[in-house]
This record gives C-alpha cells, structure tokens and sequence, in this order.
C-alpha cells in the first residue's frame, strides 16, 4: 500500500492516480467525506448545528458557507469531524479488505489527513511505501485560488489545523517535487516506482520500502 503526503493542493490526487496506475486503485478520503456529508442525516445535523444558510436551495450542502464557519472555530471543526471522520475511516477499512481480497496490485490512500490521525486509524503503519508532494506554498496558494476559488489566506488557516508540512515531509521515504506540468510530475512518480522496485525493471523485486528516519529528509527525486 501506499501512502501519499503533500501541503494542501500540492498536488497529491493527481500523484496518486500516477501512483496507481491502470491495474491499481486509489482510496480517495475527500471523494468519501463529500457523499458522507451529502447524506440525508449529515444534512439534517448541519441544518440543525449551523443553521440553513449552509444548506442551498437545491438540498446540498453550501461547501464554501460550512468552510468559512468550521475553520474560524476549532470547536466546530471538531465536531464536524467527529460526524464525517469514523464513517469515512470504516469506508476506507472497507474498500482496503475487499481490494485485497481481490488481489489488486497496488493500493494508493488519497488521505488529506494521513499523518495526522496514524495512530487513531493505523493507516500510515500499514504502507509499504510513502511519498510527500512538493510544492512552494506560493504556488499551493495560486492553484487553490485558481481551482478553488479560495480567498487569500484560506490555504493558510486550513493548514494551522493539519501537521505541519515540514513534518509531513519528514515522514516520507520519497519526496516528489509538483512544480511542473501533469506530464513532469507523472515521470517523477515512474522514477519512484522503479525505485522502490515497484515498476519497470526492477517490478519484481520486493515491494517493501527502505526503513523511515524521521530525523532524516526524504529522498528527493529530480
């Protein structure tokens, strides 16, 4: 199994669909914690909690609206976590028992909060191989900007609730720069792979991972 670390919009779901490949699968937390949120009941306690202004007309849930009033009170966040995290976590236990049962090659947990809950969940103990994605918080900022329209100082204050980036990367036995295009970042995650004797010539040798050294930086890939 493997693990993908990264800052917020690093650029991790597009490294672990390169990370998967065609025959492997990957466990998308945020795509899980969406449908959760969606659900009848979620909806009903989120009216009910922090009233119908984040519930549009159509029924679904004013994503932006619900963001701005869980990330100014930790409180809140907590208890919005509390709804959505066991059920996403008992989904993902799910999905990894049937994938396996089903012998698919290679696993990819897509878990924005991966370092931060390894000890509730064991998730992070249960990869053979680790990588964090790297980018510049600069560029993180434009592309969350750009792609998700968040104001000047969002990226920030989401991130003051996760582990620190720096941190996260220290956990890492491969650290994947994303500061090019699609196609440079998927011939990063090639060179990984074959690295870890996961792909290409090296694919049939053993798949388990070097060792992590908390004290020591991952290794970067070019």
């Amino acid at each position: 199994m493997i693990g993908v670390l990264g800052g917020i919009a690093s650029g991790k779901s597009c490294a672990a669909k390169a990370l998967a490949g065609p025959s492997g699968v990957v466990l998308d937390a945020d795509r899980m914690a969406r449908e959760v949120l969606e659900s009848e009941a979620v909806r009903a306690w989120l009216k009910q909690r922090f009233g119908a202004s984040v519930i549009l007309p159509s029924g679904a849930v004013d994503r932006p609206r619900l963001a701005q009033a869980v990330f100014s009170d930790p409180s809140a966040l907590t208890e919005l976590e509390s709804r959505i995290h066991p059920i996403v976590r008992a989904q993902i236990v799910a999905r990894l028992a049937a994938e396996r049962a089903n012998g698919t090659p290679r696993i990819v947990l897509d878990v924005p909060l991966l370092a931060e809950h390894a000890a509730q969940t064991g998730f992070l103990a249960e990869c053979q191989l680790i990588v964090f994605v790297e980018a510049p918080a600069q560029l993180r900022q434009a592309r969350a900007r750009e792609h998700r329209n968040w104001t000047q100082g969002e990226l920030a204050a989401r991130e003051a609730q996760q582990l620190a980036v720096e941190a996260k990367r220290a956990l890492a036995h491969y650290v994947i720069p994303n500061t090019g295009d699609l196609a440079a970042l998927e011939h990063a995650v090639q060179d990984v792979l074959q690295r870890a004797g996961l792909e290409g010539p090296r694919s049939r040798a053993s798949a388990a991972a070097p060792p992590i050294d908390p004290n020591l930086p991952g290794n970067t890939v070019p």
